[in-house]
């Protein structure tokens, strides 16, 4: 999703209610205040990097240990009970380019998606998401987890 601002936050907000969110990762830098979203129960986890390339190490790590928490309860140890209510947005500035990397990331390591069709899959709803280079980095990603099905993926 693209970023928001704090004059229409608001709307964000009532947006990611309707779907549940319980997190949203920002991998840009700030246009509105992350204390709106806290006070609005959702937590808000800073993961930015450079735009128009693939996540550093740091980045993806902190990203799929999220997912995983959040979709498999990892940290707790065996299912998340809450897994089929949580949904974590991500997003850059635009919508093209940070934020559906990572979601092609979490479809191929969560969903055993292939990478050019979690791409394309990302593409239907994004039209124009995903740079050459970007798509050359998640042409050669390996899978590093195990996980398969059970997080879901609204692309808005």
């Amino acid at each position: 999703m693209d970023a928001p601002r704090q004059s229409n936050l608001h709307l964000y907000i009532k947006e990611c209610r309707r779907n549940h969110v319980t997190d949203v990762v920002r991998v840009c830098e700030p246009t509105y205040l992350g204390s709106e979203l806290e006070k609005a129960g959702i937590q808000l986890h800073e993961m930015a990097y450079e735009d128009g390339h693939s996540p550093p190490e740091e980045v993806l790590a902190r990203w799929l240990r999220l997912v995983e928490d959040r979709f498999f309860g990892a940290s707790g140890g065996g299912a998340n009970t809450n897994a089929g209510q949580n949904t974590i947005a991500v997003h850059c500035v635009a919508g093209l380019g940070r934020a559906p990397v990572l979601v092609a990331i979490a479809l191929v390591e969560f969903e055993r998606m292939d990478p050019v069709e979690a791409v394309m899959m990302i593409r239907r709803n994004r039209r124009g998401a995903i740079n050459e280079k970007q798509l050359q980095y998640l042409e050669g990603y390996k899978r590093r987890r195990g996980g398969g099905g059970g997080c879901a993926c609204v692309i808005l």
